[in-house]
């Protein structure tokens, strides 16, 4: 009897961990993996930081090779594209001109960067950062004398991009249609890392869409224009964000969500090909708080995802529990995080919602390099149940959400999470750390 056929199309986080999982759990499955790019298992994530020359080279950010796979008897074939699913043969069409069948598939197509309608978004000298040859351009680019770079967009890639171009010398105007940089955060939180950018020495002109970028005869960026001005440019990044990459999934005939995503359901399975399974910035998510469908591209979720996928393919029941959004960023000295509800989230969700907001130290006061930092605690009015909370500070803020991450999963009260035994020494915290300040101050409101 011929041994069952695995296929996944897309060799990144998700498609990566349902292969290799899928894999520890059946020794007797045929997987392949078809990859259109060169690259397997690589993290996006980590490119700002090549362009900013904090990773010494691309390889380091390449966490395993197709050999490394093919070790698994998992046959990975790079630049090899899928160009059509047949759900009713259980084939799959390539670029290469092969027909492959199976009993199984996973769609990790993964996201596809966010492009404005607007005239010059071919110029010489415009990039995304998605794969790591937008690393490469963009180094090259830098290589090559570009002194002044506008980025496009205010979310995650965008502050990391402006950080790591200003810190390698280029003149940086940040452009973004949205009010406020991390347009995630609430608007007095938000507030604070434009602040940030602007004591750093970046330019950051927020409410002003882009409308035209501008080439030379030679068709080479020459600015990026607003109704406001031209902002001259030898150099423009585009981090506006991910949408779900679904041509493939949506041509095939497996149902969307209301996200545009694919809709899976709790074992990451297509709600209308249950053979078919999806997995990471393709599919559909939801809220954990809410139920609400979500479509949040992190990598996080997508090595989840996959997993789940490949468990069940495996044969060992698994469910994804859902996301709260939680995320992390910086900015020169400044880092954000941000988990669950906004204050306006919330107020969406039904929630009768407070907030309230707590300055400290990331450290003993009286101890040196203590850092300012801003805490933002949203939860429900009367319960006092954790909704969400967000952090502006300096070095040493940042991780600080994931305790309030783990607080709203476990469905903590502010007056719980005030209780709980965190650790302290000087060089980490005050004596009360702005963790639990922020808690205590919500639940002694809440108890008055």
């Amino acid at each position: 009897m011929a041994p069952e056929r695995l296929l996944v199309i897309g060799g990144d986080a998700a498609g990566m961990s349902a292969a290799a999982q899928a894999r520890r759990l059946r020794p007797d499955l045929r997987i392949t993996v078809l990859e259109q790019g060169p690259d397997v298992s690589y993290s996006a994530c980590g490119i700002p930081y090549w362009v900013g020359d904090l990773v010494s080279d691309r390889d380091r950010l390449i966490a395993r090779t197709p050999a490394q796979f093919a070790a698994q008897d998992i046959d990975v074939r790079t630049g090899t594209r899928a160009e059509g699913i047949d759900l009713s043969a259980g084939t799959v069409h390539t670029s290469t001109g092969e027909v492959l069948g199976y009993d199984r598939l996973v769609v990790a197509t993964g996201g596809r960067p966010t492009r404005p309608r607007i005239q010059g978004l071919d110029a010489d000298g415009v990039h995304g950062v998605h794969r790591l040859a937008d690393g490469s351009d963009i180094r090259a680019a830098i290589a090559a004398g570009a002194e002044r770079a506008v980025v496009l967009g205010g979310g995650y890639i965008g502050l990391e991009m402006a950080e790591v171009l200003h810190a390698r010398g280029l003149a940086v105007t940040v452009v973004l249609a949205d009010p406020l940089p991390m347009a995630q955060l609430d608007p007095d939180m938000g507030e604070r890392v434009c602040r940030a950018m602007g004591a750093m020495g970046i330019d950051v002109h927020p409410g002003e869409p882009v409308r035209e970028i501008e080439a030379d005869a030679d068709g080479v960026v020459r600015a990026v224009r607003t109704d406001a001005a031209a902002y001259p440019a030898d150099l423009v990044v585009l981090g506006l964000g991910m949408g779900p990459e679904v041509a493939l999934a949506r041509e095939a005939g497996l149902q969307l969500g209301s996200t545009g995503a694919i809709e899976v359901d709790r074992s990451q399975r297509s709600v209308s090909h249950p053979e078919v399974s999806a997995a990471g910035d393709c599919s559909q998510t939801f809220s954990r708080l809410t139920g609400q469908a979500m479509h949040i591209a992190l990598g996080t979720h997508a090595n989840k995802q996959g997993r789940v996928a490949g468990s069940v393919i495996g044969g060992r029941p698994a469910r994804f529990a859902g996301v709260l959004g939680t995320a992390l960023t910086k900015v020169g000295e400044t880092e954000v995080g941000l988990t669950g509800l906004s204050s306006l989230a919330a107020e969406r969700a039904g929630y009768d919602a407070r907030d309230e907001i707590v300055e400290g130290t990331t450290r003993a006061g009286y101890y040196p390099g203590a850092e300012d930092i801003t805490v933002k605690l949203i939860s429900e009015r009367g319960s006092g149940l954790l909704l969400g909370a967000q952090i502006v500070g300096g070095p040493g803020s940042g991780k600080r959400i994931d305790v309030f991450a783990t607080a709203i999963w476990a469905g903590l009260t502010a007056e719980e999470l005030a209780g709980s035994d965190l650790s302290y020494a000087p060089p980490f915290s005050p004596t009360y750390d702005p963790v639990l300040v922020a808690a205590r101050v919500s639940s002694r409101i809440e108890q008055g």
